[in-house]
């Protein structure tokens, strides 16, 4: 198995912190990559489209800066995700800027184009791509992508179903190139758990939804902290794609999270005047079942500070 040196050198802890709708903002990343990992954020958090080249210029003379103050200990790389599907009406705009912005890593969801791994090659970038079985994973690669992010049962957002040993292994019968795994990752002992089962990195979206810096309602940070895995609900209703949710903010929208309505993909829409996906995300919550993991709203960099230790301690206890 082997990463770019990008992905290789630059990291505090093995570990990508996922593009979360909304939630992800300049301040989240910035925080991410100064603490030793790579930071994300979806390309259409940034509303209008002109907001992501000010977000683009935020994080890169941040990060800029703090490489220059901290010769020793520089920034990670930086992400941005870009949705793949048909109905987002902003993806080549948004592409152009980030090909402009010659952003380091690009995260493709929801659909694998070729024009677009191009695009992002074209300057030297990384994709990666998620994916939730080995079917999309094979598509993924034969299209020109450089990884794989594979999404795995447990994930917050839209997660799959198949458990990550099983995730894992298929993909390694084939592909030896970048692979992270998603699923439940909010503890040190999990990320070297998925270097064990086969993954070059760790993939960590909802513990940094409870932290300072994240663009989130106060109440979903407290439903974070106060929740556990028995509080995640799996649905395709908000967004016609299945995603795991928060059953506490089902039940304060009105609805029974165990009697939820079926939805179809066709439900899904990525367009700029889109309503309802917003809504899903702003009232309806997302995140994964590695919720218990998490007991208080703090800073960024105290969440990658507990991480790391708690990697290295499980690397010592395992005598690794």
């Amino acid at each position: 198995m082997s990463l770019p040196p990008a992905l290789k050198d630059r990291l505090r802890l093995p570990l990508v912190a996922s593009p979360m709708f909304i939630v992800s903002n300049p301040d989240l990343v910035i925080a991410q990559c100064t603490s030793g990992i790579v930071g994300s954020f979806p390309s259409l958090n940034a509303r209008p489209h002109a907001q992501l080249r000010d977000w683009l210029t935020q994080i890169t003379e941040a990060l800029a800066k703090h490489d220059a103050n901290n010769p020793d200990s520089p920034s990670a790389p930086y992400a941005v995700n870009l949705i793949v599907h048909r109905s987002n009406d902003r993806l080549e705009a948004d592409l152009a800027t980030v090909v402009e912005f010659e952003v380091p890593i690009v995260i493709t969801s929801l659909g694998a184009r070729t024009d677009v791994y191009e695009a992002v090659h074209s300057y030297g970038g990384i994709v990666l791509h998620d994916i939730v079985d080995d079917r999309f994973a094979r598509k993924a690669i034969e299209k020109g992508a450089d990884g794989l992010i594979a999404v795995a049962a447990g994930a917050g957002g839209h997660a799959g179903t198949q458990s990550p040993f099983a995730l894992l292994q298929e993909i390694r019968t084939w592909f030896d190139g970048p692979l992270l795994l998603s699923g439940s990752i909010a503890t040190g002992d999990a990320v070297l758990a998925a270097q064990a089962a086969g993954a070059d990195l760790a993939y960590a979206g909802s513990v940094f939804i409870a932290t300072d810096e994240a663009n989130a309602d106060d109440r979903y940070k407290q439903m974070i902290v106060d929740s556990t895995a028995s509080d995640i609900v799996y649905s395709n209703l908000f967004t016609g794609v299945h995603g795991n949710y928060l059953r506490g903010s089902i039940v304060a929208a009105g609805l029974d999270p165990d009697d939820l309505a079926e939805s179809d993909p066709s439900a899904m829409n990525f367009g700029s005047n889109r309503d309802s996906s917003a809504k899903a995300w702003r009232d309806i919550w997302g995140a994964g079942q590695g919720v218990g993991a998490v007991d208080a709203v703090v800073p960024a960099k105290d969440v990658v500070a507990r991480l790391a230790a708690e990697y290295a301690a499980a690397r010592e206890r395992l005598s690794l």
